[in-house]
């Protein structure tokens, strides 16, 4: 990682900061933009694994990793603000000064509602579509409580774990030249959060809003705990164990 490298990411950072502070609505329709991405890739994802799941469940639990990796293709091709990419590129600026924790902060928290807000909305019309009701019913009956009731340091550990690999994926996107070595580098490496059962606190948004719309309640809180852990696990593997070794690793050559 060069220096020049983080400066760019540093001044990705500024940009970021300016637009949210000085075109709110535009920062917040990009972060709802992120989030109707996140869900067509956990529609897609979900869907294939709920057909496989009965007869060939490991084959289907590979395609469905695979096919989410459609989400951050989206997200790095046709742009939007990703609350967990942005814990990277963020935390970035701030160590390299080119913006505050202040700014850092109204960027996440402005990220992460517009998030929700697209991932709830499409996930209200794709439940009120009535489209895979009742194989997402059994597919999600399968996991959804144990997703629930995991230990709080588990979800913590697995957030962090899964932002590693998101903003790896995300720094692989806009280092790389080739189109086609992006898309091979992110689909791998999403594949791999997503296959390992780690937590995206996003992608969990509409993991999670489906199935409330699906079965009329979640336990709250159980719903909380999953919710905060994953998303602190996330900062942390964004913006502590990515973006600080990327910062003091850098060098000039």
């Amino acid at each position: 990682m060069l220096t020049k490298d983080v400066e760019t990411m540093a001044g990705a950072a500024q940009g970021k900061a300016d637009i949210c502070e000085h075109y709110p609505v535009k920062f917040f329709i990009r972060a709802i933009m992120a989030g109707f991405f996140i869900v067509v890739a956990t529609i897609l994802s979900n869907v294939s694994a709920a057909v496989l799941y009965s007869t060939y469940p490991q084959f289907g639990k590979l395609l469905g990793a695979f096919l989410f990796s459609i989400a951050i293709v989206l997200i790095v091709f046709i742009g939007g603000e990703l609350f967990t990419g942005n814990n990277m590129t963020m935390a970035m600026g701030a160590y390299a000064g080119t913006c505050t924790w202040k700014q850092v902060l109204k960027v996440w928290l402005v990220s992460y509602i517009g998030n929700f807000v697209g991932a709830f909305f499409l996930s209200f019309l794709f439940v009120k579509s009535g489209a895979s009701h009742q194989i997402l019913v059994d597919y999600y009956n399968s996991f959804l409580a144990a997703k629930l009731s995991a230990p709080p340091m588990q979800l913590f550990l697995r957030g962090v774990l899964c932002n590693f690999c998101v903003c790896l994926a995300v720094l692989t996107g806009t280092r790389m030249k080739s189109e086609s070595g992006k898309l091979i580098v992110m689909f791998c490496v999403i594949m791999a959060f997503v296959v390992s059962g780690f937590e995206h606190c996003v992608a969990n948004m509409g993991t999670f809003s489906i199935a409330y719309l699906l079965f009329g309640s979640i336990n709250p809180v159980l719903l909380a705990k999953s919710m905060i852990c994953v998303t602190l696990g996330n900062i942390v593997g964004g913006a502590l164990l990515l973006a600080a070794p990327l910062k003091l690793m850098s060098a000039e050559k």
